[in-house]
């Protein structure tokens, strides 16, 4: 697939609901309005994604879980043979979730630190941290009990034949956001952690990128990795000391999200992810992690969306602002004003209302 025929990756945020306030919160979830549609219009809207035929939508927030009908979203995209991840913080996960979660492709739990006072921190509030080991509990015994109902059932198929081949079957991992007051546990995080839950597939390593409240600039004083940090995280060395640190069924991917910045150098040389973001009532950004929509999912047709969306990303001001763009803090500044320029009068009103970021010791 090629960006003009459609985007690859949806990011589809169906609520601003959240019960965290993560201090690095891209869509400032929890402290602004859920903008959650009602169940039609959510139907809608993925009808809207599937006519675009991308490779994967995936559903974050807030907290996708607080949806009523989520499950039923995300069956809907799945018919349609497109597969569907989620993102949760597992505050609010529950066990009866856990046999519907198993239709994701893949379910990914934040989890940002080996030690509960540096993912609460993060995470902006107590006790995060042991909610979100109890959302992994859940998805491994779940894990557990199907592999064991698949291997049962493999053994009834040698004396029954004729009987049904088994279904699909999701996966769930760790998304692990990578700041500086957490960079220093990465080793010990893969030491103590993914041992637990012998089912775990994946570990995601990802450097938070300035957008949103982590757009800040004190945000960028403190907590975005510097230029050094970005180059041994996706380093080949580091990835392999993390892969020999976690059980050998599980697998380790680092990443410095530059894709995302969208730098004009990149965009010429086809470094970039065609990915389209979908804000809670269906209004479609011009670029991903950017404020600033160009259009509805639930007034016009996609693919008008689409090229309006590419067509921003070769804007004269976007080029203009992103070209000297050489450093994690330039990037910040490139994106401060960019959502000041394409964001609403309620956009930058949220800009100016935002507060500085908590230190550490201080409370979220």
């Amino acid at each position: 697939m090629t960006a003009s025929s459609g985007p690859e990756v949806v990011i589809w945020d169906p609520t601003y609901a959240c019960p965290l306030r993560c201090i690095h919160c891209y869509s400032e979830s929890g402290r602004r309005p859920s903008r959650q549609l009602g169940h039609e219009d959510m139907v809608r809207v993925a009808e809207a994604l599937i006519s675009l035929k991308p490779r994967v939508v995936a559903l974050g927030g807030g907290e996708p879980l607080l949806v009523k009908g989520i499950f039923e979203i995300a069956d809907q995209l799945s018919r349609a043979g497109i597969k569907t991840s989620l993102y949760t913080g597992g505050w609010t996960m529950q066990p009866w979730m856990t046999e519907r979660l198993a239709e994701f492709d893949e379910v990914l739990v934040s989890l940002d630190g080996a030690t509960a006072a540096v993912h609460d921190r993060i995470r902006g509030r107590p006790g995060s941290f042991d909610h979100a080991l109890r959302a992994l509990e859940l998805l491994d015994s779940a894990a557990r009990e199907k592999r064991e109902e698949r291997r049962q059932r493999e053994q009834r198929e040698q004396r029954e034949p004729q009987s049904q081949p088994d279904g699909p079957h999701g996966t769930f991992g760790i998304d692990y956001v990578v700041v500086r007051s957490n960079f220093g546990q990465l080793e010990e995080f893969c030491r103590t952690v993914p041992g637990r839950f012998p089912e775990l597939g994946t570990v995601n390593f990802n450097a938070a990128i300035p957008a949103g409240l982590a757009s800040r600039p004190e945000f960028g004083d403190h907590e975005l990795l510097d230029e050094e940090q970005l180059a041994e995280l996706v380093a080949p060395e580091t990835v392999a000391r993390l892969q020999a640190a976690v059980p050998e069924t599980v697998g380790i991917f680092t990443s410095d999200n530059l894709v995302l910045q969208m730098h004009p150098d990149r965009l010429a040389a086809g470094e970039f992810a065609p990915v389209m973001q979908v804000e809670p009532d269906g209004e479609v950004r011009g670029m991903p992690i950017y404020e600033g929509t160009v259009g509805s999912l639930l007034d016009e047709e996609p693919h008008k969306l689409w090229a309006r969306s590419l067509a921003r990303w070769h804007d004269r001001f976007v080029v203009e602002t992103l070209t000297p763009v050489r450093t994690m803090r330039d990037w910040a500044a490139a994106v401060r004003r960019i959502d000041y320029h394409f964001g609403s009068p309620e956009v930058r009103a949220r800009i100016d209302r935002r507060k500085p970021l908590p230190l550490a010791g201080e409370p979220c």
